[in-house]
This record gives C-alpha cells, sequence and structure tokens, in this order.
C-alpha cells in the first residue's frame, strides 16, 4: 500500500513552510514515528515523522522549496517484507534530551552567481572573534566569547550598543506597554478599589521621556558591559570579505572567527509606503508625537497587537486587519480565540481574514483599501496613523555575504548547519539572520552556545524549550507544542487547564481574565506543551520551560510546592488537572 506524506498543520493559520532537511532518502527502510524530514517556518522547526513502517519513495519536493499546507512531501510504500525487515517503533515516549548542540535546520541555498573563490585566511588577525551586530544575540556572544579568553570585537553600525531589541524594540515597547496599562487603570480601574483618582491627564512628552531614558540606561548598561569584558566596539558598517575578513567602513580588520548577529528588518508590504509619519513600522510607532484618533494595525501577530494595545490604551480608536482568520498564528487555538474575544472585549476592532491592497496618503490621514483574503468586495477605511506590522525579515543585504560565497535560503537568510557553521570556512551566524523564531532570547542562547562551540566546550540550545510571550494585557506565553500541533502528528496526549477566576491572588489584584494549559504525554507524563493567557504570563512560562528543558513530568510540577497566593499555583492547579484532581475547581 502506498502512503502520501503531505507537510502537516504546522499552527493554526501557518500556510507554508520551507523544506529544511531530507532525514532519510528515497529507498530507506523506515520505522513508525521515524523523522523523515525537517520543515521550517518563521517561528518553529518541526520534524514530519513516518505514519507506519516500511520503504519511502521519492522525494517530491527539494530541500530549500517552499511548499504549503498539504502538498505532498514523498510516498512510503508499507507493509510487505520491507517493511517487515524493520520492526515498528514502540509507542512514543517522552522528547529525548537535546542533543549537546543542535539549531534550526538549515535551508538549501537558493541559485546565485558564482562567488570569486575564497581566499585563504590570513595568518595573522586583529582578533580572535569579531561578531557583526550589537543585538541581544551578537552583544552576548561577544560577551561570552571574551569570558572564555577571546580577543573580540562587535561591529554596530548604530550610536548605541543593543541593536534593534534594546533601542526600538523590545524594551522600549515594554516601557509603553506598562506606561499606558497605568494611565489606563488610573482611568478606568482604580474607583473600583476605593482610588478616586479625578481628571487623570495624560502627558505623553514626559511618557515619551520616560521610555527613552530606560532605553539610555540599558544602552550603557551593555557599554559598561563590553568595557568590563575588554570587548571592542567597532563603530561602523561591517562587510564581509571572506574568510577571516572583514571591513568597517571600508577599513579592513581580521579575525580568526566571523559571527554574523545582523538581526532582522521590519518587513514590507506591497502597495504600503511607509514614510515613519503617517505609514508606520514599529519604529515609528514608538515615537509618535500625538496620540492619533483613529489607527489602523496592519498585521494581527505580536507587535501589532502590542502596539495596538499601547495606543488604545491612550484613547486611540485601533482597528486590526489580519490576513489569516485568527491573531497570533501559531499559538494554541483555544488561547487565540480566548485572546481575542479579550482584546475585542477592550476594545479594539478585529478585521480577520482581509488583506490591504492599497494606501493613499492625504493631508488628513491614510485611505485603505481592504478587501477579504480569499477574494471578494472591497472597501476603503480611513485612519490618522497606519501600523505596518506584518512581521521582519533577515538583515542580509549590503554586507558582501553572496561576494563571498557565503549561502542565503529563499528567505534572504544566512544558511547554517547544527554549529552555526556557513558553508565559508571561518564564518557563523546566529539570531534573526538565520533559520528558526526570531527571538531576541532565541538569539541570545545561540550567541552563547556559538562562544562555547569555539572554544571546544559543548555549547547548546534546546529548540524545543523556547517560550515566547506577548505583552498585551493579559499577557500570553507558550513553549513546546499546542494542541493541534500534537493531533497533527498523532501524539497521544492529556490536557489539564486552571483558571484564574479561581486564583487567589488574581482576584486579589482584580486581574483574573484566562487560564493555563498544560498538554503532558499520554503514556509518560512528560510535559510537552504549556500555554498560558492572563495576568503575568510572562512571567510563569519560565517554570515551564525548565520543566520542558529537563523532561519534567505534569506531575513533577503538580508535587512542587508553590508559595501561597502566587499567580504560579494556576500552574501547579492546570498540572494537577491533567489527571483530573485539581484543588481548587
Amino acid at each position: 500500500m502506498t502512503i502520501e506524506i503531505k507537510v502537516p498543520t504546522l499552527g493554526e493559520s501557518v500556510t507554508t513552510a520551507t523544506i529544511g532537511k531530507w532525514l532519510k532518502q528515497p529507498g530507506e527502510t523506515v520505522s513508525a514515528d521515524d523523522p523523515i524530514v525537517e520543515l521550517e517556518t518563521d517561528k518553529v522547526s518541526v520534524e514530519v515523522p513516518a505514519p507506519q513502517a516500511g520503504v519511502l519513495g521519492a522525494h517530491k519536493v527539494a530541500e530549500g522549496d517552499e511548499v504549503e499546507v498539504g502538498a505532498i512531501l514523498t510516498t512510503l510504500e508499507a507493509g510487505g517484507a520491507a517493511a517487515a525487515a524493520k520492526p515498528a517503533a514502540p509507542a512514543k515516549a517522552a522528547a529525548p534530551a537535546a542533543a549537546p548542540v543542535s539549531a534550526p535546520a538549515a535551508s538549501a541555498p537558493v541559485a546565485s552567481t558564482p562567488a570569486a573563490p575564497v581566499a585563504a585566511p590570513p595568518a595573522e588577525t586583529d582578533y580572535d572573534v569579531i561578531v557583526i551586530g550589537a543585538g541581544p544575540g551578537g552583544y552576548v556572544c561577544a560577551i561570552r566569547a571574551a569570558q572564555l579568553g577571546f580577543k573580540v570585537a562587535c561591529v554596530e553600525k548604530r550610536a548605541t550598543l543593543g541593536g534593534t531589541c534594546l533601542n526600538v524594540g523590545c524594551i522600549p515597547s515594554k516601557a509603553l506597554l506598562q506606561q499606558s496599562e497605568n494611565f489606563h487603570a488610573a482611568k478606568d480601574e482604580y474607583a473600583d478599589m476605593g482610588i478616586i483618582i479625578d481628571s487623570v491627564k495624560l502627558d505623553l512628552n514626559r511618557m515619551m521621556a520616560r521610555k527613552q531614558s530606560v532605553v539610555d540606561a540599558n544602552v550603557k548598561g551593555v557599554e559598561f558591559l563590553f568595557k568590563k569584558n575588554k570587548v571592542t566596539w567597532l563603530k561602523g558598517e561591517g562587510r564581509v570579505e571572506g574568510t577571516g575578513r572583514i571591513t568597517v567602513n571600508g577599513k579592513p580588520v581580521t579575525a580568526k572567527h566571523i559571527i554574523i548577529a545582523s538581526g532582522s528588518d521590519s518587513a514590507v508590504l506591497p502597495g504600503v509606503d511607509v514614510d515613519e509619519k503617517q505609514i508606520v513600522t514599529s519604529t515609528g510607532a514608538l515615537e509618535l508625537s500625538a496620540v492619533p484618533k483613529k489607527m489602523v494595525v496592519i498585521g494581527g501577530g505580536v507587535i501589532g497587537l502590542e502596539l495596538g494595545s499601547v495606543w488604545h490604551r491612550l484613547g486611540a480608536e485601533v482597528t486590526v486587519i489580519e490576513y489569516l482568520d485568527r491573531l497570533v498564528p501559531g499559538t494554541d487555538n483555544e488561547i487565540a480565540k480566548q485572546f481575542q474575544r479579550i482584546l475585542t472585549k477592550q476594545g479594539l476592532e478585529m478585521k480577520l481574514g482581509h488583506k490591504v491592497t492599497k494606501a493613499v496618503k492625504g493631508p488628513k490621514g491614510v485611505t485603505l483599501t481592504v478587501e477579504p483574503s480569499a477574494g471578494g468586495t472591497a472597501e476603503t477605511i480611513d485612519a490618522d496613523i497606519v501600523l505596518v506590522a506584518i512581521g521582519r525579515s533577515a538583515a542580509s543585504k549590503n554586507m558582501g555575504l553572496e561576494e563571498a560565497g557565503i549561502a542565503l535560503d529563499k528567505r534572504g537568510r544566512i544558511v547554517t548547519d547544527a554549529h552555526y557553521a556557513t558553508n565559508v570556512p571561518g564564518i557563523y551566524a546566529i539570531g534573526d539572520v538565520i533559520a528558526g523564531p526570531m527571538l531576541a532570547h532565541k538569539a541570545e542562547e545561540e550567541g552563547v552556545a556559538i562562544a562555547e562551540l569555539l572554544a571546544g566546550q559543548a555549547g547548546h540550545v534546546n529548540y524545543g524549550a523556547i517560550p515566547a510571550v506577548v505583552y498585551t494585557w493579559p499577557e500570553v506565553a507558550t513553549v513546546g507544542k499546542t494542541e493541534e500541533v500534537l493531533k497533527e502528528e498523532g501524539v497521544a496526549y492529556k490536557v489539564g487547564k486552571f483558571p484564574f477566576t479561581a486564583n487567589g491572588r488574581a482576584r486579589a489584584i482584580g486581574m483574573t481574565d484566562g487560564f493555563v494549559k498544560v498538554l503532558a504525554d499520554a503514556k509518560t507524563d512528560a510535559v510537552l506543551g504549556v500555554h498560558i493567557i492572563g495576568p503575568m504570563a510572562g512571567e510563569l512560562i519560565a517554570e515551564c520551560t525548565m520543566a520542558i528543558e529537563f523532561g519534567a513530568s505534569s506531575e513533577d510540577i503538580a508535587r512542587t510546592c508553590h508559595a501561597h497566593p502566587t499567580l504560579s499555583e494556576a500552574v501547579k492547579e492546570a498540572a494537577l488537572d491533567v489527571d483530573k484532581r485539581a484543588i481548587h475547581i
């Protein structure tokens, strides 16, 4: 019997993936659950297993190809002597411990003009390690390499260290999220607690100044760490010239090892021209001089919802336009639905399953042409400010990468192996510029891993235990696999849930929206995923990440004493509910 093996659902609304690496070749005998191929999306890398024992047929797609969900990957000739030659694998158990080194599956390079022959590395170098980019991945890598005894330089073109995250991303957005939430609470919530504040006013200039002071303090902190660890900051544009060679603003610099950590840029949308005044990216949305009357956010992902929430709390009418039929693709579907209900209740308008095809700027604002993603009647929507938040793309242009012979995939990401090495000797890459989730903490872990690998240590990143957080209110935090992925993979699992309405601390602080959801293996009880929507979810997810990292069971969490009253008790209760023995519900 011939079985077609297809691209599975990779999260509820992820529609395409890239073929990372074929793990089994045509003609190979495989057992049930043997991984056959690695698939990549912007947020996850997953292995597609064999549905049963058999002999693998021809590959229908090649490494580096982009494929849609449901596309045929290969075939499997099941049954008969070939299948019997190798017994089926036993029932799926807990996920194995991470290998000493793991990295996102490499994507095949796209065809390009052949590069000039790579020059031999210099006999003597200025540095042991040069890191290009001083964002979270780059500066952490530089510091760790220096701690390990390397002579290190870090190239950064900005006037400040910290990259997008510290300067115009993670840090300033979290400052504004906190400040806007405080303003909203003072205006609309404190009265219920017996705190009466007459005529709450917004001083946007002071709010922005405070946000900038937070950024400045963090920047100075990184500068101090560079000095403390004797990392040299090379200010300017870094360009790769080949093995052991770069230039900084045209000046040659050499090193034994070059690590590219150039990060990512805001993705562009055809027909919507960003000017950072009327049509802005996240950078412009962090610098608005006045609260817009009407803001349209294009993109229902993390960045759009966070910044849309900021300006909604400060008084803007906010409409979110999302191409897919749900928010935050890749999150657990039950969490996403609850999230949408809560944000809608707060007053954000959701226009899901729609796309923007045109944007016309005028003296009074921007007029967008919007139509259903599946086709249909177009309409227009007016806004003072339009925020384009459709994701990010690897910052790999204008760095001399292709001229140096460094392979890129179809998305412009640098192709690396499991040790972060490119195809050019002595050159490595980490963070947003390679495959995998575009998350600051993922980049930091990779920075530490490559530094330790270069020092002969066992640098390691467990990509199955990388948390993700949406810092709205309530927050959303997730780690591990979702129900949708487990169903697609055919993994038997148990579910435990606990609502914050039944948590004493949540009631005391008046924040009872949401719940904790724990997914555990039906046979081994290993924690496979934890998904939280609720107060301080981003803090609560750390315990759950550690559980997955160390192969803990839901019973391990349930048997661990949690302080009372704390929000973390909701995690314990959800773990208890895996076996339907939660105490407080």
